[in-house]
């Protein structure tokens, strides 16, 4: 198909690596529909560095081939839907496991308005041998399950290879990851961003090619999980540490009094000391949470939400310097009560289940006190805007 700079309806693009035996296949059966269906449209190959061929083949089918040199899954697609010269976008592994003749359910949710359209595989039918047990019962579940949880997300399926999106959603999505987490990367930012989402039932069918597929299960699982964690620093840090805060404060106000029996074990200052462990533990995980919250939005990896906004608006240095400040100045207070009453014993010994119910929590608030006002300067240079990322700080 010659290319041209003439706007077109739909670009099917597939990603592609040493896929001689289907390249061909796909891109017949994305022109056949195509045809069918009297679209202005285009089939692009983007390849990642093959060396069976498969340039040749797909540009003699009838593809235009985008040269992609930065290996990867998520480099591919990235480059061929910027290459892509299409309104609407749909990608689709050439490797024969999903039928692109059957594109007409994508086509009519992005011409309805949606801005991502994705398959779902375990709706639409996975044939025998199309996908290992493993990912059908552990890994797609598990991981969609997680995925739903952290962005509420309303996918089914979050690794559908065949997939649609609206070439202006592309854009403003400003996809950065360059391996299989792409896929997850997608829908967790459309579902940020606030985009209409929708699913397709899609069949799943054995891949037609001889050699094993460049997905690697426990990788690139790992891959995905890392990726789901890192854009959620509420899952990853904020409810870990909040829990961590809770626990140790509950706690140690139990032991504060004295020494505590259940059954035949007494928990006491030793206690105490690890229940104050958890409440600075937990402190310094909330502070992770807010500072990677503050870079993601301020460099455009995550767009803003109302909560940070509200937060924003509230917090400021001079009020996290006075609460780091308060909290520090009583830590001191009850130190110095501390050393008062060891004097009071000529500076001999004292009873140290006594004497640790004064210095832990004096030990927890100067620490915090320290936390919460050099942290506060950090969230301070965060916010700090460059030149260059002023035009990012806004949703991607």
């Amino acid at each position: 198909m010659p290319e041209s700079d003439t706007p077109l309806e739909l670009s099917i693009i597939m990603p592609c690596l040493n896929e001689a035996e289907t390249v061909s296949i796909c891109v017949g059966k994305a022109l056949q529909f195509l045809r069918e269906k009297g679209l202005d449209g285009e089939v692009i190959i983007a390849d990642n560095g093959s060396s069976d061929g498969s340039q040749q083949l797909a540009t003699e089918s009838g593809a235009r081939v985008v040269c992609v040199r930065e290996r990867g899954y998520g480099n591919a697609l990235r480059a061929g839907m910027a290459a892509a010269r299409g309104r609407f976008l749909i990608m689709g592994d050439a490797d024969d496991s999903y039928d692109f003749r059957e594109l007409a359910g994508f086509l009519e949710r992005l011409r309805a308005g949606d801005d991502l359209v994705l398959g779902n595989r375990f709706k639409g039918g996975i044939k025998p041998n199309a996908m290992p047990a493993l990912h059908r019962f552990l890994g797609n579940p598990v991981l969609t399950g997680i995925g739903r949880l952290f962005f509420k997300s309303p996918v089914g399926d979050f690794h559908c290879g065949l997939r649609g999106l609206s070439k202006a959603a592309f854009e403003q999505m400003r996809l950065q990851t360059t391996g299989m987490e792409f896929a997850s990367e997608m829908v967790v930012k459309a579902t940020l961003l606030g985009m209409r989402l929708s699913e397709v039932p899609t069949t799943l069918s054995p891949d037609g090619r001889s050699r094993p597929p460049h997905l690697r299960s426990w990788r690139d699982g790992w891959r995905h999980l890392r990726f789901l964690l890192l854009y959620s620093p509420r899952w990853l840090f904020f409810y870990p540490g909040l829990a961590l805060i809770i626990i140790g404060l509950v706690l140690g106000a139990w032991l504060m009094p004295g020494p505590r029996q259940i059954g035949s074990v007494t928990l006491d200052v030793h206690t105490l000391l690890y229940a104050a462990l958890a409440v600075i533990m937990g402190v310094q995980t909330v502070l992770f949470a807010l500072f990677t919250k503050v870079f993601a939005i301020t460099f455009g990896l995550l767009p803003s939400d109302r909560g940070m906004e509200r937060w924003n608006k509230t917090f400021t240095l001079e009020g996290g310097l006075l609460a780091g400040g308060g909290l520090f100045l009583a830590g001191l207070a009850s130190a110095i009560w501390a050393v008062m009453t060891w004097s009071h014993a000529s500076f001999g010994p004292l009873d140290p289940t006594r004497t640790l119910r004064l210095v832990i929590p004096s030990i927890v608030m100067i620490m915090i006190g320290v936390q919460i006002v050099f942290g506060s300067f950090f969230l301070s240079v965060l916010r700090l805007r460059h030149p260059d990322s002023a035009a990012s700080t806004g949703p991607p």
